[in-house]
């Protein structure tokens, strides 16, 4: 490896072969005027990773270096980077660049400029194929480089990056304060964060869940109370009760929608973050009627909005539930594989990077 010219990273060249992983080189996009480049000390592992190298999500450009909830310090920084500076602990998540002059990211909605490029798998406007956190460097956009609070430690900052992000902004957007009741749907990477922030915001908070050992868990994350849908007939007492479901899990195909849309309040939302490899279930139009119900979803979040929640975390010392793996060929492998079947309380963070990339400048 020869940076600043090369990269190296473990990388996935089969879909087939999705957890078998090869240390390989590869090139980054062309250093710009408000670029920074990081030396990668963490990297959280997302179910988005465990979705692309099977294929789950459809093609990919291969090889891949997945990854986006990066976290390492900067190194070197273009000439018109105004926020950051060479020495500073940083932060990516699953966006790393977009065109920052359409109507989107005028209102602080990057996260749906139709120009956005995700941290991995993504064609630069040169042709470069964009190349995650499993890696010894990353270089990103200042926009989408993001300062960490000293009090939030790297492996607990990492998997705040897109799964943090992903799990507060429809929060912030749905108005989760006092005064709302917000349901959390699916306690595991996603769900467990949904818990912590519409807590610390103020909400009255509920988690829904089909299993009950993670009530323990819930309940210390700040939910008022724990609904185990094993139970026949659980969504019967809560009709017409939440204002928002931030539904985080990734077996919607399985749900019965109509079940669980019954708890909504009048207008209440059903809102998708989970986003699992099947269509979501049938439904017939009349099924929203009954309380002016709505579905929705988000992708991510903005820039401000993931300062927000970092100033939030800062503030109020909150903390995931996170195990740490050292990155290498089999620690990647092992990270995928459990995230695959759930086999995780609640994120993986790799780490040990300059074992795995000794010499590395």
């Amino acid at each position: 490896m020869v940076y600043p010219d090369t990269f190296e990273g473990f990388q996935i060249q089969d879909t087939k072969k999705w957890s078998e992983f090869k240390k390989l080189e590869f090139k980054p996009k062309p250093f710009g005027d408000r670029d920074i480049d990081i030396k990668i000390d963490a990297c959280g592992v997302c179910g988005s990773d465990v979705h692309t190298i099977t294929g789950g999500w459809g093609e990919v450009p291969l090889p891949i270096c997945v990854g986006h909830e990066v976290i390492g310090k900067a190194i070197k920084v273009g000439d018109k980077v105004s926020t950051v500076k060479v020495g500073d602990r940083v932060g990516v998540g699953a966006q790393i660049a977009a065109c920052l002059e359409c109507k989107q990211c005028r209102s602080d909605n990057e996260n749906y400029c139709p120009k956005q490029i995700d941290t991995y798998g993504a064609p630069y406007p040169d042709g470069t194929i964009s190349q995650g956190g499993y890696a010894s460097h990353i270089r990103a956009h200042e926009y989408f480089t993001f300062p960490i609070p000293e009090n939030i430690s790297t492996e607990m900052a990492a998997p705040m990056m897109c799964a943090g992000l992903t799990t507060f902004s429809p929060l912030v957007r749905a108005k989760a304060g006092p005064g709302k009741k917000i349901a959390i749907l699916g306690i595991g990477g996603l769900g467990h964060f949904g818990i912590l922030w519409a807590n610390a915001l103020g909400a009255e908070t509920y988690a829904i869940s089909h299993s009950p050992d993670k009530k323990k868990d819930a309940l210390a994350l700040g939910a008022k109370e724990f609904i185990c849908t094993k139970d026949e007939k659980w969504a019967e007492p809560w009709a017409f009760t939440f204002d928002f479901i931030l539904n985080c899990a990734d077996m919607t195909h399985t749900f019965n929608l109509t079940e669980y849309m019954s708890t909504l309040a009048v207008n209440g939302e059903f809102h998708n973050v989970g986003l699992p490899d099947e269509p979501l279930p049938k439904m017939m139009a009349q099924d929203f009627a009954p309380n002016g119900s709505k579905i929705g979803g988000s992708h991510i979040g903005s820039r401000p909005e993931m300062l927000q929640m970092l100033k939030l975390a800062s503030e109020k010392n909150l903390k995931p539930i996170v195990q740490t793996l050292d990155i290498s060929e089999a620690g990647c492998k092992e990270a995928v594989e459990k995230v695959k079947v759930n086999d995780v309380r609640y994120r993986f963070t790799l780490t040990n990077y300059d074992k795995a990339f000794p010499g590395r400048q």
